[in-house]
């Protein structure tokens, strides 16, 4: 699971109000390089919740030098590009689990792959 992924995954089991960002416990990390793409990334980045990227990266000892805000004029600052597609789409969580920050539940991550689905009681 990249943490692009992430970044637009929430909990949906009944009850919870606030079920994002999602917490990650992950087993197996890793870092695979992709070709770079910077309109991509600067198109995603409005479309980001920058605070839960930041975290996300952290939580998963992978931040580096990633700011904690977007860059002014980003579009044109290729070096902030790289480091955002670094954690965007490098970083790749192979196995662990996703926890609701509300409910507790988890959600196990499987060679990369999380799963979401509810059981009958939790919709």
């Amino acid at each position: 699971m990249k943490l692009l992924t992430h970044n637009m995954l929430t909990s949906h089991v009944k009850g919870v109000v606030n079920g994002y960002p999602l917490l990650i416990k992950a087993t197996e990390v890793k870092v695979n390089e992709v070709d770079f793409n910077p309109q991509f990334v600067s198109r995603m980045i409005p479309k980001l919740e920058w605070s839960a990227l930041v975290q996300a990266a952290d939580d998963l000892g992978q931040r580096e030098d990633l700011p904690g805000e977007p860059v002014p004029e980003y579009e044109n600052n290729e070096e902030f590009l790289k480091k955002v597609h670094r954690v965007l789409l490098e970083v790749e969580v192979i196995e662990g689990f996703l926890q609701c920050p509300e409910s507790g539940r988890e959600f196990p991550i499987s060679r990369g792959i999380p799963n979401m689905l509810l059981n009958d009681d939790e919709v």
